[in-house]
Order: structure tokens, then sequence, then C-alpha cells
């Protein structure tokens, strides 16, 4: 499967609610590397797994709003504003703006390489996203 289409369906799952979505999407070999307001984080397969258990056990939807998907050779970037709602309330809120460059090997997210930031009132009213 082409690699935008991996990614654009992933972004379109259930994965606030479907765990199992990890092992179809993920390589067991994978790396992902974090650059976030609170510094770096690396996770590895596990380490991926158990992060989105913790978005299951918080989240009841997840929204990418993407903004750019590109492709060059074996790798994606895309940008986008993560929103999700909680499981204590039906609003939606904007969580963080992201630019990933995602690499796949066997048709899976293999390697990771991102950075984020908190959604705010401000850059979601400077329209830079």
């Amino acid at each position: 499967m082409a690699s935008k289409k991996i990614i654009k369906k992933f972004f379109n799952s259930d994965l606030a609610n479907d765990l199992s979505l990890i092992e179809k999407f993920y390589h067991k070999d994978c790396e992902v590397h974090w650059n976030s307001s609170k510094g770096y984080r690396f996770r590895d397969f596990k380490g991926t797994l158990e992060f989105f258990k913790g978005i299951t056990e918080s989240y009841s939807n997840l929204r990418f709003d993407t903004t750019h998907l590109l492709k060059d050779k074996n790798a994606v970037v895309a940008r986008y504003t993560l929103y999700g709602t909680t499981i204590e309330s039906a609003d939606e809120m904007p969580l963080a703006h992201y630019v990933s460059i995602i690499e796949f090997k066997d048709d899976k997210i293999y390697r990771v390489y991102e950075m984020s930031q908190p959604a705010d009132q401000v850059t979601l009213n400077s329209n830079s996203f």
C-alpha cells in the first residue's frame, strides 16, 4: 500500500477506541522520536502501545486535521493539529500541532521523527495551521 494511503487510513482510524490498530499500523521494530514542549521522548513498539493504551483510557475520540501530507521516497511528512474528546466531556478540544516525518518498512510505520507544540487560541487564531 502507498505510504500516504497508510497515513490517511491511520489518521482516519478509531485510535481512541481500538488498541489493535497499533499492531496493524506500527512495525514491531518501530522507533518514535518525539520533541515536544515537555522535551525529547523516545518510544519503541512497546512504548508506543503503552502510550496509545493511555489514550484509549482518556479519550473517546481523536481527530487529525491535516494541512500538509507530502511524500518523498519511503517517507511521508505530515503537518496536522490533533483534536481530542475526553471521556468526561463531549466537547472536542485542540490538543497539539505536529509536524511528523514518517518512514515505512513492510507497509508499516517504522520510524517517526516529530515535533509538537500545544494548541492554544493564539496558534489557532494565527491561521498558520
